[in-house]
């Protein structure tokens, strides 16, 4: 079983997939671990800053065959990042599909303007965010982002958690 966890920035994917390696003993990957990795060694031009489709047309194909790996070889994994496409399906064929389980997490724009200072409270919890991330991360950001994965999300059909009173989420094998 493949399970990726999509979702914008601080929605609590690497956080949901270090629980979900502890409830079911599947190591995960960070797709920014792979970006950093791929721009720290110099294998690509991209930088951090880039935009997320530029970001997902290099970052992309890797996840993909990593995916495609894992299945073939009956590996359980569970990779997250901000960097799999809405259309991911399109890329497999339904043999692969039938191990792949999605979720994209979205704050409802309720949540976002109710619960701002504990997401950013929060920003740190597995990884370290520095001072600039405040400034990147505004309260507008947040809800574009979430509105435009949530739009996405409907368009192409992809699961999705909202989280819109309290922060509980989960993925159900």
């Amino acid at each position: 079983m493949v399970i990726l966890i999509s979702g914008s920035s601080h929605t609590g994917k690497t956080a949901l997939a270090q629980k979900l390696l502890k409830k079911y003993e599947f190591p995960y990957l960070s797709q920014d671990h792979l970006k950093m990795g791929l721009i720290r060694s110099g294998f690509s031009t991209l930088t951090p800053e880039d935009d997320i489709d530029d970001i997902i047309h290099v970052l992309w194909p890797i996840t993909r065959e990593i995916i495609k790996t894992c299945i073939e070889n009956k590996q359980n994994l569970i990779i997250e990042g901000c960097y799999i496409p809405f259309d991911y399906k399109n890329d497999f064929k339904d043999d692969y599909l039938k191990y792949i389980k999605y979720n994209c997490l979205i704050f409802s724009s309720k949540y976002i303007k109710e619960h701002y200072e504990d997401i950013m409270k929060h920003a740190s919890t597995i990884e370290y965010r520095d001072e600039n991330d405040a400034k990147y991360c505004t309260k507008e950001m947040l809800l574009r982002e979430n509105l435009l994965n949530l739009e996405r999300c409907i368009e192409t059909n992809s699961e999705y958690t909202l989280i819109d009173d309290r922060y509980a989420v989960d993925i159900e094998l």
